[in-house]
């Protein structure tokens, strides 16, 4: 990106900054103690929403991760059971729910994320979590897969709804500071501001680190805000804006032994490409919601424009606009005096990418090689009907009707341009059942569809130059019963699930059969157990744990008969142990694999296993102010963390993540 796009960038957090909080600095001070609104009851309301879902859900709160170096999806999801977290570097993250985006060696797919109930995955559905800031959140929604329904979600991972707070639910000013080991430091200064119309909330955020291997250092820049207006008792409409700047240094994978015994160093192909990823954002959007008394409407509209400089193999230049609609109505009364409920919705998405590549010449441009014009259309329309035939007892059924278009004009090659049409039903039937207070049971069964983005449709066929190859969507019929509740000291979220696939998008070597990378398998199975167990043992001891099981795997695969998937191991336990008080307390923690992942789909090349210790601690000064400690890898074992898939994998091959290195980080928050 050139100096004057990234000086712009900048500006323009600092002049967001302005506009958002000088008219709620202006409003008379006394009205504020009018404002009951809290995050407490934000996230009480956001939990009574998931009680209705008849299947795997759940919040976190900033409380489960504030006290911590949340840099990334991983820090802050790490007892969120059913997702998937391992780290390859910085705030890049392998993250996945019932094994979506199995293939995918970057970024992610098959999971749709959103902030404040906006998609952020781009119109091809293809995703980028590093603009999702978890200092800034005040809980996280999670709905694993066709429980994501109620966003609009199709995919076989469902959705993840990181929701920002609000000068109602977060009042007054927050200061942090914290930072630690490979010069990282970070800052955050938030503050909101309500009226009895108005009200106001922003927050700026830095992060700098050396990155614990070579070649990882990042910088980054981010504001978020909203401002929120009262038109008349019944009708709330509010702004969001949120401006990204985001510098990170690619380390690159290494082969297992150089993961495991020098975890320090980088990739050579890493230091000669100065290989990085640079990102530059801005995302504007409104929610307008009316009560309409028996039912509530909310609709709006975003815009995001994103530029990504990204010199890798080659040098990806790419520029995208994405802009979006949606509606929504909720619906609650009676029919033949049962309680009834409805939802109706939709989001339609539009997005185009300009997409350059160049020979990348030691991080720089070299001779252009690839320069399109990538234009997707995704229509989300769904809906769903809830009905209680006896107390304690709603059957539920809805659906979700995806209609896309991806087009790719290649400029230079235009033989290789093309385009595709996609429509397709996802229908889900549901049971939740209230066994006793604070207890549910659930059952669903639902298909669920992916289709296929702009990095699976735009490849190097064999034999060809870059350009369109034609695939079909993933879909998948998922059966999942599970429980959740609390009974005296236990509070348990524990899901079981079978997806069969067809079509799943998974890595091959091309042929004249297989003609690219990235192609539809035939039949494979995700099947699992997703669990949470947390234990009050006494008032200044809490055990929380969480565990999965992941058992993906071909059925009756030509070439691969039923060999297991790779790169997501079968267990992963994680648990910790917090004892104290509030004013004073430590926090034990530990994450073990039993088992490494296997490394490729002809089950070849294993990982081995691990078990990481850490150790948090937090001190409350006084009355609005904390101090915490957070602790990795006290052993400072050297394991591998994630993993690219590929055909035949051998111990040389550099697709190996280590975890982090022994590590020591401290913090202070304060609000006032």
């Amino acid at each position: 990106m050139s100096f004057s796009s990234r000086a712009a960038g900048r500006a323009s957090l600092l002049a967001i900054a302005a506009i958002i909080a000088t008219p709620a600095l202006a409003e008379d001070e006394g009205d504020r103690g009018t404002i009951i609104v809290t995050a407490a009851s934000a996230i009480a309301d956001a939990r009574a929403d998931v009680a209705r879902v008849p299947g795997g859900s759940g919040v976190v709160p900033a409380a489960d991760f504030e006290d911590r170096l949340a840099v990334s999806l991983r820090d802050a999801l790490a007892f969120a059971p059913g997702v998937y977290t391992q780290p390859r570097f910085g705030q890049e993250v392998r993250i996945s729910v019932r094994g979506s985006g199995l293939s995918r060696g970057y970024h992610m797919r098959g999971l749709m994320l959103f902030q404040d109930g906006v998609p952020i995955n781009l119109a091809d559905n293809n995703g980028d979590f590093q603009e999702l800031d978890p200092q800034v959140f005040q809980h996280i929604e999670i709905f694993r897969g066709a429980n994501a329904l109620r966003l609009g979600s199709s995919t076989l991972g469902g959705g993840i709804n990181a929701v920002t707070p609000t000068g109602r639910s977060a009042p007054g000013v927050e200061m942090r500071v914290d930072g630690g080991s490979f010069g990282t430091v970070r800052g955050k200064v938030a503050a909101g501001f309500a009226t009895e119309r108005a009200d106001a909330w922003f927050a700026l955020t830095g992060d700098r680190s050396d990155g614990d291997r070579d070649h990882a250092d990042r910088r980054a820049v981010r504001f978020n805000g909203n401002v929120g207006i009262r038109l008349d008792d019944r009708i709330e409409t509010r702004f969001y804006a949120s401006v990204n700047n985001i510098d990170q240094k690619l380390p690159g994978a290494l082969a297992m032994a150089d993961a495991l015994d020098h975890p320090k160093q980088a990739a050579a192909s890493s230091l000669a490409g100065d290989q990085a990823r640079n990102l530059d954002s801005l995302r504007l959007q409104n929610r307008t919601t009316v009560d309409l008394g028996s039912a509530s409407l909310a609709f709006g509209g975003y815009w995001n424009v994103k530029e990504l400089v990204h010199p890798i193999y080659e040098l990806i230049d790419q520029k995208s606009q994405d802009r979006g609609l949606f509606a929504r109505i909720d619906w609650a009364g009676t029919l033949a005096g049962l309680p009834v409920e409805a939802v109706i919705g939709t989001t339609a998405r539009f997005g185009t990418v300009a997409a350059r590549q160049y020979r990348n010449v030691a991080g720089k441009r070299g001779a252009q090689t690839a320069d399109a014009r990538q234009t997707a259309t995704t229509i989300d329309s769904y809906g769903e009907l809830r009905i209680a035939p006896m107390p304690g007892l709603w059957l539920i059924a809805g659906g979700v009707q995806t209609h896309g278009e991806r087009k790719i004009a290649n400029h230079m090659a235009p033989a290789r341009s093309g385009d595709a049409d996609f429509d397709a039903f996802a229908p889900k039937f549901g049971l939740l059942w209230e066994a006793r207070p604070d207890v549910q049971v659930y059952a669903n069964y639902s298909r669920s569809v992916e289709l296929p983005g702009f990095a699976e449709l735009a490849q190097a066929p064999f034999g060809g130059a870059p350009g369109f190859v034609d695939l079909d969507p993933q879909r998948a019929w998922t059966i999942e019963v599970g429980t959740r509740g609390r009974i005296g000291i236990a509070a348990w979220d524990i899901s079981l699930y079978r997806a069969d696939v067809k079509g799943e998008m998974l890595q091959f070597t091309t042929s004249q059969d297989i003609p690219a990378a990235t192609f539809n398998a035939d039949k494979t199975r995700h099947q699992g157990i997703e669990a949470s167990l947390e234990l009050d043992l006494a008032p200044w001891a809490r055990l929380r744990q969480a565990y999965q099981l992941n058992d993906f795997r071909f059925r009756h695969d030509a070439i691969y008969g039923g060999n297991r998937l790779p790169v997501v191991a079968k267990h992963l336990y994680r648990a910790d142990l917090r004892l104290g008080t509030d004013r004073l307390s430590v926090t034990p923690n530990v994450e073990w694999l039993p088992q490494g992942a296997w490394a490729d789909y002809g089950n070849g090349t294993r990982t081995g296993g691990y078990a990481l210790i850490g150790l948090g601690a937090e001190a409350g000064l006084r009355d609005g102010i904390t101090l915490f400690l957070d602790a990795r890898n006290l052993a400072n074992r050297h394991a591998i963390g994630d993993i690219s898939a590929v055909v035949q994998a051998t111990d040389a091959a550099a697709i190996y993540y280590p975890v982090e290195r022994r590590a020591f980080y401290g913090g202070v928050r304060a609000r006032f």
